[in-house]
């Protein structure tokens, strides 16, 4: 709280209550009003204290990402853009403007928060002095989203895993529950949808595996944006939903569950080499809702990868080359984070450490006899399940990104 000396018109109702005859100030009580008289208000908004807060944290965000290296960096793929005979190699060529893209985009994106920070000082130093309400309401609400931006921006600073700028492949399995467990599944589908929707980003719908009764046995798509699966990759683990199954002719209370793996998408300079003899493929008819040429020919590949088990199937593309193609990649996908697994158990094992990491079950979805969503890892919880399942999980993978990282020092 902080005061500010601002002018009273005389008459106002609210200013002067002895004088009743006049008609009230049409603006908020106490700001912009005509007059000679100074009073002193209390405002709510310390903004030299909140702008002092938001120039440390985009210090720390600037020594983080290190903007020389990165204009140097900005300034070597528009060189390589530059050169004539880029498209020659259309991969090559969609690579370099794809990082060029990005690159300036985050750049872009930092220098624009300060200058959004040093234009709210502005505003602020102007409303003060002319005392004028609308100026002083501008400021909060920008306050209030610079806020969310640098926040933002903070939190995607912690993602510098070795593969987290990567694109992000999301499969959803449903597990015990039953026609609720693959209900649930589908509810979790469509919650991360939402999502990757209400940030604008890109999403490519891999495979869908209908259940018989209702929901998804399974279901794999991709997020199609730098840093996903940094930004998802505390999203995999086990959910437990609990509520009065609609499936239930007796209303009973259920409990369901379904699992979900996050794994980074290789790129073409990642160096996995799979032997074709490890490698078992079927194809066979795609299955549930389809347009045309689906259901109708054998466009579904299962792709089997001999030495590790490890499944993967496609059939949401018409052709079976692009199912093939599609599970490739991900199972290359699948490979990579295994033997990243694999060299982290290692570190682990070396290192004496018989800790468990994560555990399965790592949040809770309660809709019945209370309303709440519950993290277990980082206890972050909200009232409104509703809101959740339409995509409103900033606020779960923030934390989540804060826990792992606070994990990962830990074990350090």
């Amino acid at each position: 709280m902080f005061e500010l000396k601002i002018p009273v018109r005389r008459g106002c109702m609210q200013c002067h209550p002895r004088n009743r005859s006049r008609s009230p100030c049409s603006r908020v009580h106490g700001l912009k009003c005509a007059s000679g008289r100074v009073v002193s208000v209390l405002m709510a908004v310390d903004f030299a204290l909140e702008l002092k807060d938001l120039r440390a944290t985009m210090e720390s965000v600037r020594q983080v990402t290190d903007l020389d290296s990165l204009r140097t960096k900005i300034t070597e793929l528009e060189e390589q853009s530059g050169a004539p005979d880029l498209w020659d190699d259309p991969e090559t060529a969609q690579e370099v403007t794809s990082r060029l893209s990005r690159a300036n985009s985050e750049l872009e994106r930092i220098t624009g928060l300060d200058n959004r920070i040093d234009d709210l000082e502005l505003m602020v130093q102007l409303g003060t002095e002319e005392a004028d309400a609308d100026t002083m309401t501008d400021a909060e609400k920008e306050l209030a989203s610079l806020k969310k931006a640098v926040g933002e921006l903070e939190v995607q600073t912690l993602l510098n895993g070795e593969w987290d700028k990567r694109e992000a492949v999301i499969s959803i399995r449903s597990g015990a529950g039953g026609v609720d467990a693959a209900d649930f599944a589908e509810m979790l589908m469509r919650m991360y949808l939402r999502w990757a929707e209400r940030h604008g980003y890109p999403v490519a719908v891999l495979d869908t595996s209908y259940a018989e009764e209702a929901g998804l046995k399974s279901a794999t798509f991709e997020v199609k944006v730098p840093y996903a699966y940094g930004t998802l990759s505390v999203e995999a683990g086990t959910h437990r939903l609990v509520r009065i199954s609609p499936f239930d002719n007796q209303g009973r209370r259920q409990t369901s569950f379904a699992a979900v793996e996050v794994i980074p998408l290789i790129e073409p300079t990642d160096s996995i080499e799979i032997p074709d003899n490890d490698i078992k493929v079927d194809v066979f008819r795609s299955s549930g809702p389809g347009g045309q040429s689906v259901n109708t020919t054998d466009s579904a590949v299962r792709m089997t990868h001999l030495p590790t088990g490890i499944v993967v199937s496609m059939q949401n593309e018409k052709s079976q080359i692009q199912n093939r193609a599609a599970a490739l990649r991900v199972l290359k996908s699948r490979l990579l984070l295994q033997r990243q697994a694999e060299e982290h158990a290692q570190k682990k094992a070396m290192a004496g450490d018989v800790k468990a990491s994560w555990g399965d079950q790592m949040r809770s979805y309660v809709l019945n006899p209370y309303q709440m969503v519950k993290d277990l890892r980082t206890e972050y919880e909200v009232g409104n399940t509703s809101g959740v399942f339409d995509g409103d999980i900033d606020g779960f993978i923030e934390a989540g990104i804060r826990w792992k990282r606070s994990a990962e020092r830990d074990e350090a």
